[in-house]
């Protein structure tokens, strides 16, 4: 049993996917922490800038005329 163990100790074949997905894990947590600090300051800013685009259109419906 014990070269079993040792061998499995020194198995490394894993090692870097566990970091990668770690390193991902880490990365969606501050993601979701930012935008939950946000707390709808994105929906703001989207809603502005639509605001600002539909008034800079000049009158112009989105309906084609012929």
């Amino acid at each position: 049993m014990h070269p079993l163990m040792s061998r499995f100790l020194r198995d490394e074949e894993g090692q870097g996917m566990v970091e990668y997905g770690l390193i991902v894990g880490l990365i969606a947590l501050v993601c979701i922490a930012g935008l939950t600090a946000m707390n709808g300051g994105l929906s703001g800013i989207f809603t502005r800038l639509a605001t600002t685009l539909n008034g800079t259109n000049s009158g112009v419906s989105g309906t084609p005329t012929n």
